[in-house]
Parts: C-alpha cells; structure tokens; sequence
C-alpha cells in the first residue's frame, strides 16, 4: 500500500472518506487507533459512529480487511491513503554513534571547500585515510581540528580514550544499521523504486531493489513521526533533487538503510541520517541535514554538513 499523498491523488482520497464515512473519519486495520501511537484526526473513527474490523467501503459496498478500496469496487492495495494510516516507528538508536556528523571505517576525503557542523570519526583506519582537510593535532592528541570542520577529527591512532571510544561508535553505527533493517515494514516497493515527486508519511518503507530520487520529495510529518527507508541496494539522489520536510517533521528522525553505495548528486539535498553498507558519496555542492555513516568511506566535494 502506497503512503504518500500527491497533488494528484488528493482530491480523490478526499472524495472516498466523505463517501465512505458520514462523520468524515476514516477506521483502518492498519490505523493509528492505540493509546500509544495514535494517529491524526483524519484517521481515528470518533465515539458517535460504530467503526468496523477496520475497513472503509468503496461505493459497491465491498470491504476489505485494511486497505483501502477504489473506486470501481474492487480491492486496490495501491490507493493513496491518509497519513497516519500506520504506526508511528520507534526511533533507531544510535548510541555514542550519534555524537559524529561523519563517521567511517575505511576513509574519508574530502574535496575543499566543505562546510561541516560536527565531529568526524573514522576506525579503524588511521588518521592518515582523512585526505583533503589539513588537520593540526591538538595538545594532548586525543583530537585535531580543521578549518572547513566545527567540530573535532578523532581517530583509531589518537591517544587514549579516542581509540576506545572510536570503537564503541563503531559497535553502535553497525547495531543502528542491523536494527533499521530488521524493522516490519508498512509498505513495500513504494514507487518501483523511483519516489520522485512524492509527499510521504511516516512509517518504514522498505525496497528489493535500489532507491532512486530524481525530483524534489516531502516527507510530511509532526516532530514526532519517523521515517525508516531500507534499501537492499544503492540509493541515488539525482543532481539538485531535495528531499525536504514539512509540518514539522525533522531530520533526526528519518533514517535511510541502504545495503549498496550512496550517491548524492551535485547540488542535490538530503534530510536525515545515512546508514550505509559500504560508502556515501556526496557530489560538488551537496549537502544534507544529518549524519553519513559508513562501514567503507565517505567523500565529501564541497559539501555542507550539519549534524541535526
């Protein structure tokens, strides 16, 4: 079941609920009506209505056990639905992981000149797989700074307690990536793997494939909501494609597992944490509002970074 709602679909979701339901609201089986996740207005049945399993009817008066039905009466898995149609997700965990902005094991490199807010990390390779910044070390050698990062460079070869700590954020980043793609996802195959265009809702979303945006995406939500995308091969954001956020919705809040390569491309902008099995690139002019973490490495070429 798709999630998303677009410009085209809207006026047509509306027209099945005002049909559907006298009171204007909408039961589903897959709806938010628990006390701890509870959905928006538009999609929890109010007390003056008796609701069913869970199904809204399409103008046949054919139900179904959760999803939505269209308009010729027949069963549609792929109807747009109201937001909030699931679950709000849990958060992913990212343990002391979090407290870096880019965080590698193999290397990161850089293009000059790069705008980056937070620290880096890399383990357990050695400083000298930090390329494109000039790096001075600071007295005790635990860190270094650099003029194109807010923040500290640690890594594996620094003196104690960075190597120790390096190798927990480690642990964490690999526990955060198992984790995210080990979530039940809400919907599969969004797309056939190519989003652009679209306003998405929370809830996890999961491909069989890779994950192309060439447009400009919403993902539209509170500042409560969460997004997990996983990803089973690579994800590209094509050139000055944005994924943006609305209604409140933010960044450390969305998380993108992807079991391939990253590609984001030139000029193109990105909202959320990256997890990535092997590298992420970001092209000339790129930037994102989150984290890249890698198990490979991270280039950056011009880039701009903030940590959420």
């Amino acid at each position: 079941m798709r999630s998303y709602l677009s410009w085209t679909t809207l006026p047509f979701l509306f027209a099945i609920s005002g049909a559907a339901c006298s009171s204007g609201n909408m039961n589903t089986a897959a709806g938010s009506g628990d006390s701890g996740n509870g959905g928006d207005g538009s999609s929890t049945g109010d007390g003056s209505s008796t609701g069913d399993s869970g199904s809204t009817s399409d103008g046949a008066g054919t139900g179904d056990s959760g999803a939505a039905n269209d308009g010729a009466g027949g069963s549609d898995s792929q109807t747009p639905l109201d937001s909030g149609m699931w679950g709000d997700p849990l958060g992913v965990t990212l343990g002391s992981a979090g407290d870096y902005v880019i965080l590698a094991k193999s290397g990161i490199s850089n293009v000059p000149t790069s705008a980056i807010t937070g620290n880096l990390g890399i383990s357990p390779a050695t400083a000298t797989a930090i390329t494109g910044f000039p790096l001075t070390a600071n007295s005790t050698n635990v860190f270094s700074t650099t003029p194109e990062v807010t923040g500290k460079i640690y890594a594996s070869t620094y003196a104690v307690p960075t190597p120790a700590n390096l190798t927990t954020a480690i642990g964490d980043m690999m526990t955060a990536y198992t984790d995210a793609a080990g979530r039940a996802p809400d919907v599969t195959e969004l797309g056939a793997g190519n989003i652009g265009g679209a306003t998405i809702t929370r809830g996890v979303y999961k491909w069989s494939t890779g994950l192309l945006i060439p447009t400009d995406i919403t993902l539209s939500g509170s500042a409560t909501d969460v997004w997990i995308f996983q990803i089973a091969q690579n994800l590209t954001v094509s050139n000055a494609a944005r994924v943006t956020l609305s209604g409140g919705a933010l960044p450390k809040n969305v998380f993108w597992e992807v079991a391939g390569a990253v590609s984001v491309g030139t000029t193109a902008h990105v909202e959320g944490t990256i997890l990535s099995k092997t590298m992420v690139a970001l092209k000339t002019g790129s930037s994102i509002n989150g984290r890249l973490m890698a198990q490979t490495a991270v280039t950056i070429e011009g880039s701009t970074i903030v940590h959420p």
